[in-house]
This record gives structure tokens, C-alpha cells and sequence, in this order.
């Protein structure tokens, strides 16, 4: 059995803002044979199972055939503290529990791996040393989200307001990739933090 201070002891956390490209990131560190855990794919899987309790809690609109409607969540979660706390109480709790257990499987290779948790910083719940931010500046990061999710620049500055200012994240973190460039840099930047420290 893993003892607590040795559950996270092979993991680095993989952090940054939102449309930064760190599900980008996580595929190249897998390209390389490198494990991932993705918080937030954890979360999407966790929010349909518990579509009963998220109906009770925000009400039939937000349900369609079993399924959580996540864009129609996400504008209310994006715009109202109190109902993005009620949903964070929630299932952040769910998501630790699924991540450890994933994370005791990949603590036996005795390998370095990634766990990619968008608001890492933010929640303080995880015990892991090492932290990777994926660093995009601001207004990149504005333009990359209005045309991921087609939405206008004040919905984008909103979604990104509900999490840590980027230049913080850089500054805690153990080592930083920047993806201000094209894929390619993105691609150096990555091989980069393999040879220099894994």
C-alpha cells in the first residue's frame, strides 16, 4: 500500500489557463510515453454519473437524456460565485478520489507522470512538489478562447477572470512551457523540459 506522502511522490502537476493548451501539452508528454491524468475529462465523466444530483442542485434546464448540458453549466458557473462554489464543493471531492486512485496505478512504475489540474493552484488540494505551467499570455489567451468556444471577448476575459492571473501561475510554478508560438516551439518547448529535468 502507497503511504500518503509517497501518493503524489513520481507526479508533476500540469497547470495553466483556460485555452492555454495544456490538453495540447499533455498529448505531446504522451507521445513520449509519458502517463497523463486529466482532471477534467474526470470531471466530465463524473458530472453525467451524478446528473441527478447536479438536476437537484441547478435544476432540469441543465439535463438533457441523462447528460449534463456543460456549456449551459458553465455560463451560470462562469457568472455566479455562489453556484460555482455549490458545484465545486460538489465534485472537486469526487474528482480527488478518482485522481488518487489513477495516481496509486501509476505510482508503482516509479516513473514520472503528469496530472493535468486546470485550477491546481487555485484549490490547494493536492500534495504533488512539482507544478508545470502552460504559459500563454494574456491577450493570446482571450484571442485562442473566443475562437475555441465561439464566444464574444468579454465572455472570454469573464471565463478567465474565475481563475488565477496566468503571470502568478508562472511564477509558482517548478518549471513553465511557453505556448505563445505555433506548435512547433510548442514541441521544442516540451522535448526541452524532458531533457533538462525528467
Amino acid at each position: 500500500m502507497i503511504e500518503n506522502k509517497d501518493l503524489f511522490k513520481h507526479a508533476i502537476a500540469l497547470t495553466g489557463g483556460i485555452a492555454s493548451g495544456k490538453s495540447t501539452v499533455c498529448n505531446l508528454f504522451k507521445l513520449h510515453g509519458f502517463l497523463t491524468i486529466d482532471a477534467d475529462k474526470i470531471a466530465h465523466k463524473l458530472l453525467d454519473i451524478h446528473y441527478i444530483e447536479i438536476e437537484k442542485m441547478f435544476g432540469e434546464e441543465y439535463i438533457l437524456d441523462k447528460k449534463v448540458l456543460r456549456k449551459q453549466l458553465g455560463q451560470i458557473i462562469f457568472s455566479n460565485k455562489d453556484e460555482k462554489l455549490k458545484l465545486e464543493n460538489f465534485i472537486h471531492p469526487l474528482i480527488k478520489k478518482e485522481i488518487v486512485k489513477e495516481a496509486m496505478v501509476f505510482e508503482k512504475a516509479k516513473k514520472t507522470y503528469f496530472i493535468d489540474i486546470p485550477l491546481f493552484f487555485e484549490t490547494m488540494n493536492y500534495p504533488i512538489s512539482r507544478s508545470l505551467t502552460v504559459y500563454t499570455p494574456f491577450d493570446i489567451q482571450i484571442i485562442r478562447l473566443m475562437k475555441r468556444d465561439k464566444i464574444s471577448q468579454n465572455e472570454a476575459k469573464l471565463k478567465i477572470s474565475n481563475q488565477m492571473d496566468i503571470e502568478e501561475k508562472k511564477k509558482l510554478a517548478t518549471y513553465v512551457i511557453d505556448n505563445s508560438k505555433d506548435l512547433k516551439n510548442l514541441q521544442n518547448e516540451v522535448e526541452k523540459i524532458i531533457g533538462d529535468v525528467l
